[in-house]
C-alpha cells in the first residue's frame, strides 16, 4: 500500500489535511481532514511501512489493542483507496 504521487499532507491552522498537488489536482478536488492518528498512519505510509508495521506503531504510541488498530487502519485505507489517494 502506498500513497499515490501528487497527494501531500499539510498542516493548516494546526490540522492535518491531505490535498492534491500537480496532476493529481486534475481529478481530485478538495481536501481530506485527518485526525492525529490518521496523520501518523499517513506519515508511516510515506516512510514505506506496511500495515503490520503501522499497527505495531499505533499500539506502541496509543492505548489500543492490535485488533482495534488493525480494523481502524483498514477502515482508513479503504476510505483513502475509495478517494483514489492510495494504491
Amino acid at each position: 500500500m502506498k500513497i499515490k504521487e501528487g497527494f501531500v499532507l499539510r498542516r493548516v491552522m494546526g490540522k492535518a489535511v491531505v490535498i492534491a498537488a500537480g496532476n493529481a489536482g486534475e481529478t481530485f478536488h478538495g481536501m481530506i481532514k485527518l485526525n492525529d492518528t490518521a496523520a501518523d498512519v499517513w506519515q508511516w505510509l510515506s516512510e514505506g511501512c506496511d500495515i503490520a508495521q503501522i499497527v505495531q506503531k499505533i499500539t506502541e504510541k496509543y492505548d489500543v489493542s492490535a485488533e482495534k488498530a488493525t480494523a481502524d487502519v483498514h477502515t482508513l485505507l479503504d476510505k483513502l483507496r475509495a478517494e483514489g489517494i492510495v494504491e
